[in-house]
């Protein structure tokens, strides 16, 4: 059977069938519409911007505290009469009598205050929840990029799918073609008496395998596409043309001794302790005096008309502190807290570092399959060729053919998958280096 170059040959088994479907999709749009709709991606969005109204909360805490009251009571308690009218500035001798005292009245009081408080000092508290609040938000820009990463890596892995089954449905329906074609010119040879039946029975169940591939595989293409679609945040049955992207070229890879203060879990790591410092902090300030000044003013009256002014300022220190010493082992826990999170970091950096060593691995690895898995099917083609040569003399049997035509189907199906695999591990490279994955032809170099 006539085969196209090696060339021809890539692009037939990487390049989608033309057919008519939906708008083309690269995979570098794919991962920009992924991170731009992605359900997980916005979910990371707002909780950025919820962590950042938190740090700004903190962070202003220690401005003054206005509040402002308006409110209306009316009854003859005793007290609340004897005060109102005093507030009211309305109290005369008459309401020193005994009777007036005891059983005064019903009376309405209604109250305007404006209130107006300020700490002075409080031992650092307000500044040790700014800066929690602050690695909270620090937290939550990591996790932000975290999420974007993996899910470039998704969508990589999904396209990497869908190419994979498209491509395997496409190979698996060339050998069908093929098949067919063997089984004619068998029948033709078992005509005129140089084949046996069984040759041709042997090439119909081949046939048959062939054909379950192929429903096999558009069925697999199907579940990665809607995979695809699901990571990219449009419908499931959204129909796309998939671009395959070029063969990954060689690449320098880091050097293991690189900085990886860009990746997400390092960062969190190293926010982690601040952290842990911020909180051990505010712990402390437990242990220490508030002090704080205050003052309001107010108008008081026996209707919304008629009310007299009065203010009232002063300065207020505390220092609560529970018997048991519960403070005291809230700070001491609070260091351990700052400990643990140290040890954490330390862990984190040294496990990056084996992810950055197996992810140049991988990648060295991926691209030496992918160079040998070209050469595979080139080899595999050429023996077919030969062998099928042999058949048509009488000098090879039809086991041969088939097992000569299985040899081609494994080595295109690993030329397909080694392509894959080596652009999966190109973007693992890049997150292991802490960056959102870039599958543009010349980027990515380290």
């Amino acid at each position: 059977m006539t085969r196209v170059s090696l060339v021809v040959a890539l692009l037939c088994c990487l390049l989608p069938a033309a057919r008519a479907q939906g708008e083309t999709l690269t995979l570098q749009r794919a991962i920009a519409m992924a991170l731009a709709a992605n359900a997980d991606v916005d979910a990371a969005r707002a909780a950025q911007a919820e962590a950042a109204a938190g740090r700004d909360a903190a962070s202003r805490a220690w401005l003054p505290r206005v509040t402002l009251e308006e409110g209306w009571q009316r009854g003859d308690q005793p007290v609340f009469v004897f005060g109102s009218l005093l507030a009211q500035q309305r109290f005369t001798e008459a309401n020193f009598a005994v009777q007036s005292l005891n059983h005064p009245a019903p009376l309405s009081n209604h109250r305007a205050a404006v209130l107006l408080q300020q700490s002075i000092f409080d031992a650092g508290n307000m500044r040790a929840r700014a800066d929690a609040a602050a690695a909270s938000f620090a937290l939550s820009g990591v996790d932000h990029r975290r999420v974007e990463a993996d899910t470039a890596v998704a969508v990589v892995r999904a396209y990497g799918d869908a190419l994979i089954a498209e491509a395997s449905g496409r190979v698996a329906r060339a050998a069908i073609q093929s098949t067919t074609q063997d089984i004619a010119r068998a029948e033709a040879r078992h005509d005129r008496g140089l084949a046996t039946a069984a040759d041709v029975l042997s090439l119909k169940v081949h046939l048959a395998e062939m054909q379950a591939r192929a429903i096999s595989a558009d069925g697999e293409a199907r579940i990665a596409r809607a995979q695809l679609n699901s990571v990219l945040g449009v419908a499931t049955d959204t129909d796309w043309e998939l671009v395959p992207p070029p063969v990954t070229t060689p690449r320098i890879t880091p050097a293991l001794d690189v900085s990886l203060a860009d990746r997400p879990d390092v960062s969190a790591a190293a926010i982690q302790v601040d952290a842990a410092d911020a909180a051990a902090r505010e712990a402390r300030t437990l242990l220490m005096p508030r002090v704080g000044v205050e003052g309001g003013y107010e108008w008081n009256g026996s209707s919304w008309t008629n009310r007299a002014a009065a203010w009232l300022v002063g300065v207020r220190a505390e220092l609560s502190l529970s018997v048991g010493g519960a403070e005291a082992a809230r700070a001491r826990a609070a260091a351990h807290a700052v400990e643990r999170a140290r040890a954490q970091k330390t862990s984190v950096e040294r496990a990056a570092r084996v992810d950055l060593l197996a992810a140049r691995e991988r990648l060295d690895a991926a691209l030496a399959r992918e160079d040998v898995a070209i050469g595979a099917v080139s080899h595999a083609r050429e023996s077919e060729r030969i062998i099928r040569e042999r058949y048509e003399a009488g000098l090879a049997g039809v086991t041969d053919v088939l097992h000569a035509a299985d040899a081609v189907l494994a080595a295109e199906s690993l030329e397909i998958t080694s392509h894959v695999d080596a652009l999966v591990a190109s973007v693992m490279l890049d997150r292991a280096l802490g960056r959102i994955p870039d599958v543009t032809p010349s980027g990515g170099q380290p």
